[in-house]
């Protein structure tokens, strides 16, 4: 398998000498024209033939979908793998030779997001006993795949992490498979991959539907904490995606950190004991470290789908907000903050604030809904707030395309505001180091000014989009029940609050410093706020927003104990279900 992934990624930078942009997959990059002008169609025909092909040997595919038992890849085919990609090098050095051109190698990819997929403790030598143990029951596994499990414990035990997670990847899309063809009872979904046969891959088994349409009854076995653990690791485009990076070579095994390994490990000793019975296994659920598993797995909640990372973007945000009173301001300024209260479109920003933020406290969760004026804002209340919204479970798994879209806008505006605070924070340092120093002319001492009046408006607005953009996505359940035209007004309204974050991380720029314009700009934003949140046509205010999350939450199915296949059914010719 580590010999195809750095086959395919050697390959990638091998048709970039001639190509563009290089082929995700391993079939269309060893169909390419490039390749061929490098290496010749031969040398190309007898890689299909080994690797890049279902009509060939496909060991690529067979080895990283966790089809191939031990001993059923028979060595002289890794030995003909092995003089193949020696060949292939002296080939390339004769073309590089004539051509004059030099392989650039493409930088490994960085694994993303595993400090926020590190729910579980390092797998401990007890946690590890307790899977060497239950390997040897557990249904889940084929035991004609038991050594590739006893291999990577072994091989996490000497700190060979990637090795570790390579082994569990494709065991756990073998087991899984396993458990998908027995519960949709279609056990013929088991058969291996064969170039007459469509075969079953991840993709299908984490399905919501099957190819024919009906419900995919895996997840509701599993359980929602499960499927999106195996989303996050696998799936999310902002997730870690370790199976895809692994296998088609984009990292550096040597450097892929120890906690995939760990995490993996982890989740797979839960999803084992899940599918193991016996008295044997109830006395390793009462272990303390297998207790404390159990219950990690049981709650929890993807780390990598949109929804979850708009609510790192919120709190993130937040705190760059909460610095601003700590910013560093000259005395000689302060009266400049004062005179901004005596401004008429300022106290009309301030009138609009007072009423649209007395309406979003009302739903706020209890004992967080009085507010009294604008300078609450500047208390911690509003801080424990935006973490106590944010907090709120929010069913994720299988979202509707309208609750990603909705949620794609949440998200830029949340990504502007944030920008905003940085340009905020870098230009009253910026300006206050000139300022000691004496270094500002007339003009920039005069824009300073306005920008200390302007932070004074801006400080509050945002705490107010941040509040919005929270509300709205606790809510975010109910925007299927709108129809086309509230839809269609709905999404209008969330783009003018985006343009109005688009325009203000535009005029607080270093290079424009229109801070004399923001306080307009405000103006005309709040205004469109006000006038759809006085309709109650925001997500806060249908009627069945807390009713639908209350009735959607017990519905979270969880690891319910236990589930046996008891064997595997292998369908012979003219059988369609299992034997009773």
């Amino acid at each position: 398998m580590k010999l195809t992934a750095c086959l395919e990624r050697a390959l990638g930078n091998v048709f970039l000498l001639r190509g563009k942009e290089c082929p995700f997959l391993l079939r269309d990059l060893l169909a390419s024209s490039e390749l061929a002008q490098v290496f010749g169609q031969p040398v190309m025909d007898i890689l299909k033939v080994f690797v890049g092909s279902p009509c060939g040997l496909n060991l690529r595919n067979v080895c990283w979908h966790g089809f191939a038992a031990p001993q059923e890849i028979p060595p002289q085919y890794c030995s003909m793998l092995v003089l193949l990609t020696a060949g292939l090098g002296q080939l390339l050095e004769s073309f590089l030779q004539q051509t004059k051109q030099t392989l650039v190698h493409r930088p490994f990819v960085t694994v993303t997001h595993l400090e926020d997929l590190a729910v579980f403790p390092d797998v401990s030598q007890e946690i590890l006993s307790v899977l060497e143990e239950v390997i040897k029951k557990s249904t889940f596994i084929l035991k004609t795949m038991l050594p590739y499990w006893e291999v990577a414990v072994t091989k996490f035990r000497s700190h060979r992490f990637a090795d570790c997670a390579i082994l569990l990847l494709t065991q756990l899309e073998a087991g899984l498979r396993g458990a998908f063809a027995a519960v949709n009872r279609c056990p013929r979904r088991l058969l291996t991959a064969e170039s007459t046969a469509f075969y079953t891959t991840l993709d299908e088994i984490l399905a919501k539907e099957l190819s024919d349409g009906g419900l995919n009854q895996l997840p509701p076995l599993l359980g929602e904490p499960a499927m999106e653990f195996l989303w996050d690791f696998l799936n999310h485009p902002e997730g870690p995606r370790l199976r895809d990076r692994l296998s088609h070579g984009e990292v550096n095994t040597h450097e892929l950190p120890g906690q995939a390994a760990h995490q993996l490990l982890a989740f797979s000793t839960v999803l084992l004991l899940r599918f193991t019975e016996g008295e044997l296994t109830a006395s390793f659920k009462e272990k303390a470290a297998i207790k404390s598993l159990i219950s990690i797995a049981e709650g929890y909640r993807s780390r990598c789908h949109p929804a979850a990372q708009l609510k790192k973007q919120v709190l993130l945000c937040e705190e760059r907000l909460r610095s601003w009173p700590a910013l560093p301001l000259p005395e000689e300024l302060v009266p400049e903050v004062a005179r901004l209260d005596g401004h008429f479109e300022t106290n009309a920003c301030s009138s609009l604030m007072i009423k649209i933020m007395c309406e979003l406290c009302h739903h706020l969760p209890e004992n967080q809904n009085d507010f009294d004026n604008l300078d609450d804002l500047y208390t911690e209340k509003w801080s424990h707030v935006l973490n106590k919204l944010c907090q709120a479970p929010i069913p994720t798994l299988y979202s509707p395309r309208v609750v990603l879209e909705v949620v794609s806008l949440l998200r830029k505006a949340s990504a502007r505001c944030h920008q905003v605070c940085e340009q905020v924070i870098a230009s009253m340092e910026l300006r206050h180091q000139q300022w000691v120093q004496k270094t500002l002319r007339s003009r920039q001492r005069q824009n300073y000014g306005h920008m200390v009046r302007s932070i004074k408006l801006l400080f509050p607005v945002l705490y107010l989009v941040l509040l919005l953009i929270a509300l709205e996505l606790g809510s975010i359940l109910t925007i299927s029940a709108k129809s086309t035209c509230e839809h269609q007004q709905y999404l209008k309204f969330l783009k003018s609050v985006l343009q109005y974050t688009e325009n203000l991380a535009t005029y607080t720029s270093q290079e424009k410093n229109k801070w004399t314009e923001t306080v307009s700009l405000t103006h005309r934003a709040l205004l469109k706020i006000w006038a759809f949140c006085e309709k109650k046509q925001m997500l806060v205010h249908s009627k069945e927003s807390t009713n639908t999350l209350l009735r959607l939450e017990p519905q979270r199915r969880s690891w319910p104990f236990p589930f046996s296949m008891s064997h595997w059914w292998i369908p012979t010719p003219g059988d369609e279900q299992p034997p009773a």
